[in-house]
């Protein structure tokens, strides 16, 4: 499938609105502990079995951004975003019919593996277009449509809860929950599949610098350099700290004020839920926008030094006050969104655009490893203090411990981080006009 070139007088700004009509559909993987108790309920599951599906979603979501990416660039965005329509949607139908039949390994393979895939593939199908369309604003680009994953689950939580109350929690409920949702995302998918353009010129708009300005190396090159690997330490330990709050919120906040005289009830801490994901969506626009303004390093200082201190306030004053514990854990979760809707500009900044979207999925590994990393951590150790006797914010205190320690190392990879040496650079196009062929990279 070729990729579709803008004709002359194409608005940029059509471009987002495909994204985010990707991206708001994948998001819908944050909404997945809705469908955990009925599926525990009604299918006899364990709370760790009922997780399967989640956890193995992520671990193909990077697997297959990484193994992927190189396709993704060669191909073009519409190939991507038709792929990540075929197996996300599918997902959903094959997950239906496992709840249908009461066969659980069906409901774990669609979503976990054949929707993961589309959640990879899905991430980073707009990237690499995005920063082509937007050299003047890259952060704010792919802030817009990367907030449409953080946000996703405000869509989906809600439907998704509506439409078990009308079907039923049973697992015939299920499986018709599933497939209006296959069903629905396809339709919806689809319109940035039809939307989606590549910009004819590497300047898609008068005035703008190059798309192909600066350094440009190769996706097989820089996961050999320095750089990558610190910017990979940099998203993990960003990503672990904020997944480690995301995960575990509803019960966390509960925990913290559950021997105090105004303890926090089962509707509150859905609220706090939902607060958080709303900090989640802004941090991805907001933050990533004021990355254009102050550069990528001065932005992850941001998100990395305060966000140690934001969890250092937790840790010794936030059993004292919920507005304090509210206010730090959302600005944590700001960083988190952040953090992901910043890096492919950061990306772009060492690497250039020639390859921004494959080195963008091999990566998101660093996802990958955090979204085990991060439950493990705080659950593991919470459940080890809970046998010793322990209650309350007691529960936490060392696993923020470890946090503060793990972004710490972030903040110091991010340090390290230098403008890529000049002998993996490769010639950038000179025309002011490039081919769409010539924007095809090599193999990796």
């Amino acid at each position: 499938m070729s990729p579709p070139v803008a004709p002359a007088g194409w608005s940029r700004w059509l471009v987002p609105p495909a994204a985010l009509s990707v991206h708001l559909s994948i998001g819908q993987a944050y909404a997945w502990s809705v469908f955990k108790p009925p599926l525990e309920s009604s299918l006899g599951l364990s709370g760790t079995q009922s997780a399967l599906p989640f956890q193995l979603a992520i671990v193909m979501l990077g697997l297959s951004a990484a193994f992927g990416g190189t396709l993704v660039e060669r191909n073009g965005p519409r190939w991507a975003m038709t792929v990540a329509l075929v197996c996300f949607s599918s997902g959903f139908l094959i997950s239906a019919l496992g709840a249908a039949t009461e066969q659980y390994w069906l409901i774990v393979l669609g979503y976990g593996f054949v929707g993961g895939i589309g959640l990879g593939i899905g991430y980073i199908s707009p990237v690499s277009t995005l920063i082509k369309w937007f050299p003047d604003r890259p952060g704010m680009a792919t802030g817009i449509a990367i907030m449409g994953f953080g946000g996703g689950a405000l869509i989906a939580s809600p439907w998704s809860t509506q439409m078990l109350e009308s079907f039923g929690t049973d697992s015939s409920g299920i499986a018709l929950a599933f497939l209006v949702h296959g069903l629905s995302y396809a339709v919806f998918m689809a319109l940035g599949v039809l939307l989606v353009r590549v910009p004819r010129s590497e300047r898609p708009v008068e005035g703008a610098p190059s798309a192909f300005q600066g350094p440009q190396v190769s996706a097989r090159t820089a996961i050999r350099t320095p750089q990558f690997w610190c910017l990979w330490v940099v998203l993990c330990m960003n990503v672990t700290a904020g997944i480690g709050i995301l995960e575990k919120a509803a019960p966390m906040i509960q925990d913290f004020f559950k021997n105090t005289s105004a303890p926090v009830s089962v509707s509150a801490s859905a609220g706090f839920v939902a607060l958080l994901s709303a900090a989640n969506m802004a941090g991805r626009i907001g933050w990533s926008s004021t990355s254009d303004l102050i550069g990528r390093k001065n932005i992850y200082r941001v998100y990395l030094g305060f966000g140690a201190l934001m969890y250092a306030l937790i840790a010794l004053f936030g059993d004292s006050s919920k507005p304090l514990f509210v206010l730090c854990a959302m600005v944590i979760l700001s960083f988190y969104g952040g953090g992901f809707a910043t890096i492919p500009a950061y990306l772009k900044d060492l690497f250039g655009t020639y390859q921004v979207g494959a080195i963008h999925g091999r990566l998101l590994t660093a996802w990958s490893t955090a979204g085990v990393l991060g439950p493990l951590i705080v659950n593991w150790i919470a459940d080890h203090q809970k046998e010793a006797g322990k209650s309350g914010a007691s529960l936490y205190g060392l696993s923020f411990i470890i946090m503060i320690g793990l972004l710490v190392v972030g903040f110091v990879a991010n340090e390290l981080v230098r403008p890529v040496n000049a002998r993996h650079h490769i010639p950038a196009p000179r025309e002011e006009t490039v081919d769409v062929e010539r924007q095809q990279p090599e193999s990796a």
